[in-house]
């Protein structure tokens, strides 16, 4: 299963998809720590740069495809920011001003077996484009559908519906896919044959129902790991050092003793919300919570479960799947920029079984009543039930499919 990757970060996503026997045969990536990582793992892989500097014809041609082959599938994690303050209209008036749209009509020129799209949940309620809140309420019109939550999501849906995919999403905690972390994220999911693919199949379960294993823990991945490999991390600065001896695995700035929290928290005590990342210590027997682009952040710390010091570079990666020979670039911090930003790879993995069971003509249905995220109402049918006023404008389906014949994406 031949298959382009965009928006390819370290390529924990693309690790997954090759342990289930996809081939890359191109990634695309503008940071230059990640293209560093990249080069020095995949010497052979082409990498291209900012996407919006290609043609779907030119991305062929680098990868070595003739016009005449199929692609079995493109996938890229776009970010969702620029599509929903840019606005699909002057996007699209601006070649460079959307790299979303970028990607969604580049895929449908290729027109690829499968798109995949990922994403964080903030997907599922993005406008397609955002009205400042000083131009909202008294003295100001209703939101129109553009406007309102989820029209980014619709607007993409209905794109991909137009030329002739078949489309479902979810969101996904990858615990529930061997990942040792409590990681949400949406993954969409287009077929070129039409049809609506099923959700992804579990391999594990919170507390072992549905037959399936428990959530792998945190203390399975990490804890045979040495002082050397542990070498390289970030530190917590010195005056909080006393607050995490405090602590034990799983505990955070509550389990403080009580008269020392509000000293602990500073003006933060003040604050809303459950706050829960402060002074917080990771979990032997449970998976990790979401890595985060830094560890030693005050309001997501991510602290050894014993240790007195933050998760090191080396138990970032083993959270995030990455195997311990992978080598990634720049400092420090990039490095764990980099795998706090990327996909776990038993993810990845269940994505690309799903798609070679469909490709095959294998019917596979997840148990009856799986949960797989803390949230309702994030299944692209309970999703668009929801959201059936975002897809009730004929106009938006003329204009798609207007800007489809100005590219020769449809006859």
């Amino acid at each position: 299963m031949k298959y382009l990757s965009f928006f390819s970060g370290a390529l924990g996503l693309d690790l997954g998809l090759e342990s289930a026997g996809f081939r890359p045969l191109l990634a695309c990536e503008v940071n230059r720590n990640c293209i560093a990582t990249i080069k020095t793992n995949k010497p052979e892989l082409p990498v291209i740069g900012d996407i919006r500097d290609y043609t779907a014809s030119k991305i062929l041609d680098i990868s070595g495809i003739t016009h005449k082959e199929d692609v079995d599938l493109i996938v890229g994690g776009p970010p969702c920011q620029a599509f929903s303050t840019a606005g699909a209209r002057k996007s699209f008036e601006d070649e460079r001003g959307n790299v979303f749209l970028k990607y969604l009509e580049i895929a449908i020129e290729i027109k690829p077996k499968f798109i995949v799209i990922e994403n964080v949940r903030g997907l599922l309620s993005a406008p397609l484009k955002h009205r400042p809140h000083s131009q909202r309420g008294k003295g100001y019109s209703e939101l129109n559908n553009d406007e309102k939550p989820g029209g980014a999501l619709a607007y993409i849906v209905k794109f991909l519906e137009t030329a002739g995919y078949g489309v479902s999403f979810n969101l996904y905690n990858s615990a529930n896919f061997g990942t040792p972390q409590v990681r949400e994220r949406v993954i969409l999911i287009a077929s070129r044959d039409g049809n609506r693919l099923p959700y992804l199949m579990p391999t594990h379960s919170e507390n072992g129902k549905f037959d399936l294993p428990k959530w792998t823990t945190t203390r399975s991945v990490i804890e045979n790991l040495t002082d050397e490999d542990n070498a390289e991390r970030l530190e917590f600065p010195e005056k909080r050092h006393k607050y995490f001896e405090l602590l034990g695995p799983g505990e955070y700035w509550k389990h403080l003793p009580a008269d020392i929290q509000k000293e602990a928290m500073g003006n933060s005590y003040h604050s809303g919300g459950g706050k829960t990342g402060f002074y917080r210590r990771v979990a032997w027997d449970k998976p990790s919570p979401t890595l985060v682009t830094s560890p030693i952040m005050p309001a997501t710390s991510l602290a050894h479960p014993e240790a007195l010091r933050p998760l090191s570079v080396a138990e970032y990666a083993r959270i995030q799947q990455f195997p311990d020979n992978w080598v990634f670039g720049g400092t420090t911090l990039e490095k764990y920029r980099q795998i706090g930003n990327a996909v776990p790879c038993g993810l990845g993995k269940a994505i690309g079984e799903l798609l070679n069971a469909h490709s095959k003509g294998i019917d596979i249905q997840a148990p009856a009543g799986f949960k797989y995220s803390r949230y309702r109402g994030t299944d692209d049918i309970s999703w668009r039930n929801n959201h059936q006023n975002l897809f009730k404008q004929d106009s938006d389906i003329e204009f798609i499919s207007n800007r489809m014949e100005q590219l020769s994406l449809i006859s």
